[in-house]
């Protein structure tokens, strides 16, 4: 018998290691901190690889993972040594600590590698995909890859299940965190701690989670918010900063493109922000989810590189659509503003349609709910769901089921 199998569960404790590649990831793992402690039991132990989310939950990343966050065919390739390295140490520092259960959360491309590694260090170790890569939209093929990889894949995604059980991966549908939230902000407490009128329209810019993103973004929407604030002197525009971004935003807030300064909120107030938001930019993401289930009409944008675009278009992606919204109900629902239209006259020609029209606010507030609700929302917490899976898991396993 190894060590892992002869031992008692409760009196040693189980070693899990979570690995996170960017911002959204960590979030994911960080949430899960609690619920696996509550099913393996306090003297479960954790390391792992992550940012501050993870260190938030008492685990500090020996990788930085800042450099981690690309997105795109041309960005992928230059950050390709990178990567490589810092899974070849994400996976020394699995095997070092000695984990019985390696979580992998999103990032296809680094925790695939990672996977690899592990393989070779650690056989014998369980290896559990959180968030399985989107082939309904593009590269189906994924799924043979993963299955390879990994011994289970747990799936936000109901459509999921099927499509990655199908490639011989055992898939299990959690719930997707975004969809379980529970938490009602106040946007009254938030609007008076700024000094905003109560009747004052807001718009919420979100410029995404990934530095590259912000960087393609970020000129266009701020002239697309000039060009509203001056057409619309009561527009009160507010934008939150996560702590990776946050020197960034701080630093376009009061731009020469804006009427006037942007309101830039930090910390974790973000469901008071979108209590508090009449309307929202977004950059295409985890967040137009949130935002879908806060019921906030929006307007989505992204930009990759042209090259990144071509590809895309013409070799990978499989839906008409990029947002899940509009995939859940096969139809653009909100308008998506991509590549050559994500423009500051095209986006700030959108939202001005959406302010003025107070009818298609309310069918848009539908739509976000029948997409919510078409999407698989659980009313049970998704990471703990996630959780008692992973627990599940390990004991028919080990043979304790």
């Amino acid at each position: 018998m190894t060590y892992r199998q002869s031992r008692d569960d409760n009196a040693t404790g189980v070693r899990i290691f979570l690995v996170a590649g960017e911002a959204s990831g960590d979030a994911l793992a960080a949430a899960l901190v609690a619920p696996l402690t509550k099913h393996f039991g306090q003297n479960t132990r954790f390391a792992g690889i992550g940012g501050p989310a993870m260190a938030r939950a008492g685990i500090e990343s020996p990788v930085d993972i800042n450099s981690l966050s690309v997105l795109g065919y041309v960005e992928g390739l230059r950050a390709w040594p990178r990567v490589r390295r810092l899974a070849r140490q994400s996976a020394r520092h699995a095997h070092d600590f000695g984990a019985d259960i390696v979580v992998l959360v999103d990032s296809w491309g680094f925790t695939l590698r990672v996977a690899h590694h592990i393989r070779k260090l650690s056989p014998n170790a369980l290896l559990i995909k959180y968030v399985g890569p989107q082939i309904w939209a593009s590269r189906p093929g994924r799924a043979k890859t993963l299955a390879g990889a990994v011994d289970h894949l747990l799936t936000i995604h109901a459509f999921d299940e099927s499509l990655f059980n199908a490639a011989g991966l055992p898939t299990q549908f959690v719930g997707n965190p975004a969809f379980s939230v529970t938490v009602k902000g106040d946007g009254a407490r938030l609007r008076a701690d700024y000094d905003i009128a109560e009747n004052a329209p807001v718009l919420l810019v979100l410029f995404g989670s990934r530095a590259s993103e912000f960087d393609r973004l970020h000129e266009d929407f701020l002239h697309a918010i000039g060009r509203l604030q001056r057409a619309n002197p009561d527009l009160v525009v507010m934008t939150l900063a996560s702590q990776a971004l946050a020197k960034d935003i701080h630093a376009i807030a009061d731009n020469e493109a804006l009427a006037r300064p942007l309101i830039v909120i930090e910390g974790g107030r973000k469901y008071d922000v979108f209590a508090a938001s009449d309307f929202a930019l977004a950059c295409s993401g985890t967040v137009t989810s949130e935002l879908a289930v806060a019921g906030t009409p929006m307007v989505i944008a992204y930009k990759v590189a042209p090259v990144t675009w071509w590809l895309l278009t013409r070799f990978f992606l499989r839906t008409r659509f990029v947002s899940l919204i509009n995939i859940a109900l096969d139809r653009g629902a909100v308008p998506e503003y991509l590549q050559d239209k994500c423009t500051a006259a095209q986006l700030s020609e959108g939202l001005s349609r959406l302010m003025q029209d107070k009818a298609e606010q309310e069918k848009q507030k539908e739509d976000l709910a029948a997409a919510v609700r078409a999407l698989g929302a659980k009313s049970t917490d998704a990471s703990d769901n996630a959780a008692q899976a992973i627990y599940q898991i390990w004991r028919g396993r080990e043979g304790k089921a």
